[in-house]
């Protein structure tokens, strides 16, 4: 038997030979990765015996929780059964059928075809993809450009990055490609100025139309958003925006598509969340807590409408090896079936998500430098602000995030850092006496972090 590495050997191999995602290389050798070795509920364990409560859910995805011994079980099974076959060659297979059956009874009504992809940057592309493909067959070749927001996120594929507006990733690679454009994102703090929060959602909305108007609506073919952007940092837009974005694509004959990575599978509180902020998009996009995390797979959910449009078409070419693998696809099965017949969804809408949102306004509405306290479901977030009374934020976006973020790191409980917001998006089993620790390390953690912003002079 072989002897298990210490922290240091697993570091010193990982710097080695291993390229970390969105990682300054030079900087994480340097300090050396955490590694973490096992999980169960809500809880990592690093390989130094540290307890560590995820109040990311891995990256917005473990919604059904850690050491789900029966999604393993139904691996193993489907593995010993059929490994591999591929959705290519007119061909089909018991596991992709079965997800693909019940993706459609948990869908709004209008939905029933979904298609398969690995990552929520790959269903991304392949909605890219399927707009432009459905404007092809309709006769209106010029509708190809796509409108996305500033600070929105879609992945990180060179379709999804483009598509996205995080501009730090833009500068790397060229990007973004044609055919991609951007509106201002609907954060009221920031940009609402004298407007009430529904008023500037009607205006914000109209950022879209004025954009529409710019390009011409007969080359847009679709508007793009996350109900909620994640990444960006849990920007949750006035209830009056997507109503009014929804009537400006209907208006102009533009696709709506929700990008649904985040939101999807009973983070709002609903099943998706274009049902918790009150639109109907044509094609949303989903990954993550699709299988929470446990085997990589994503899916496109098209409308019927739209599906129909593509069959028309003929042959859509675009695939994957891996599309609806049949490991991940079992897997993904389970663990939707779990979220509902377990009523994991519902206790997230009626019980844990509302207290989470009454308990988190409570915590860190005392603190002097924290504002825009927000949340829906068990996604929330707040703004570290460096005046209150004038909505003034710190002058270098990110530096107080991060030193916030590392408290919390320190103190065992993870949550990220998306420029000054900081956010939270943990498992969707937790409880309410969880929910009760984790704040309660949370305020610990934000009082040491307002001693070091006067101790660092950056208030």
């Amino acid at each position: 038997m072989q002897k298990q590495r210490t922290t240091t050997e697993w570091r010193e191999l990982d710097a080695a030979h291993h390229l970390h995602p969105f990682t300054d290389t030079a900087s994480l050798n340097q300090q050396g990765a955490r590694v973490i070795t096992k999980a169960e509920g809500i809880f990592l364990y690093d390989s130094e015996g540290n307890k560590i409560l995820d109040g990311m859910a891995g990256l917005w995805c473990v919604n059904i929780g850690y050491g789900r011994k029966d999604l393993s079980d139904v691996a193993k099974h489907q593995m010993d059964e059929l490994a591999y076959y591929n959705t290519f060659f007119k061909t089909t297979h018991p596991a992709v059928v079965e997800l693909s059956h019940l993706l459609a009874e948990v869908a709004p009504k209008g939905f029933d075809h979904v298609f398969y992809t690995n990552s929520g940057s790959e269903s991304v592309d392949t909605m890219i993809r399927m707009v432009r493909r459905y404007w092809d067959v309709k006769g209106k070749k010029d509708k190809k450009t796509l409108i996305g927001r500033w600070n929105g996120y879609h992945g990180s594929t060179i379709g999804g990055a483009s598509l996205g507006g995080m501009t730090y990733m833009h500068e790397q690679g060229d990007l973004p490609i044609p055919g991609m454009a951007h509106i201002e994102q609907p954060w009221w703090y920031k940009h609402g100025k004298d407007m009430t929060p529904e008023e500037f959602g009607v205006a914000a909305a109209k950022w879209l139309e004025d954009k529409i108007l710019e390009i011409g609506a007969d080359k847009v073919a679709a508007f793009v958003g996350e109900p909620i952007q994640g990444a960006g940092g849990v920007i949750i837009p006035p209830s009056t925006y997507w109503p009014e974005i929804q009537r400006i694509c209907r208006k102009y004959d533009i696709l709506l598509v929700a990008d649904e990575v985040i939101c999807g599978f009973g983070r709002t509180g609903e099943w998706f969340g274009h049902q918790t902020l009150g639109f109907q998009p044509d094609i949303f996009t989903t990954a993550k807590g699709l299988s929470s995390g446990y085997l990589p797979i994503g899916a496109v959910f098209v409308s019927n409408a739209v599906a129909q449009t593509l069959a028309d078409g003929g042959d859509f070419n675009h695939g994957f090896t891996y599309s609806g693998h049949p490991v991940a696809a079992a897997v993904a099965r389970a663990n939707v079936k779990a979220l509902r017949d377990e009523g994991i969804v519902d206790q997230v809408k009626n019980d844990t998500g509302p207290y989470m949102q009454k308990r988190w306004r409570e915590v860190f509405g005392q603190f002097e430098h924290v504002d825009d306290i927000r949340g829906v479901g068990l996604i929330q977030a707040f703004t570290l602000v460096k005046n209150k009374a004038t909505r003034e934020l710190f002058p270098n976006s990110g530096e107080a995030g991060m030193i916030c973020r590392d408290i919390f790191f320190k103190n065992n409980l993870i949550m990220r850092a998306c420029g000054d917001h900081m956010v939270s998006a943990p498992p969707l089993v937790i409880s309410k006496a969880e929910i009760d620790q984790m704040l309660e390390i949370a305020a610990k953690c934000m009082q040491e972090f307002e001693r070091q912003l006067k101790e660092r002079g950056l208030v």
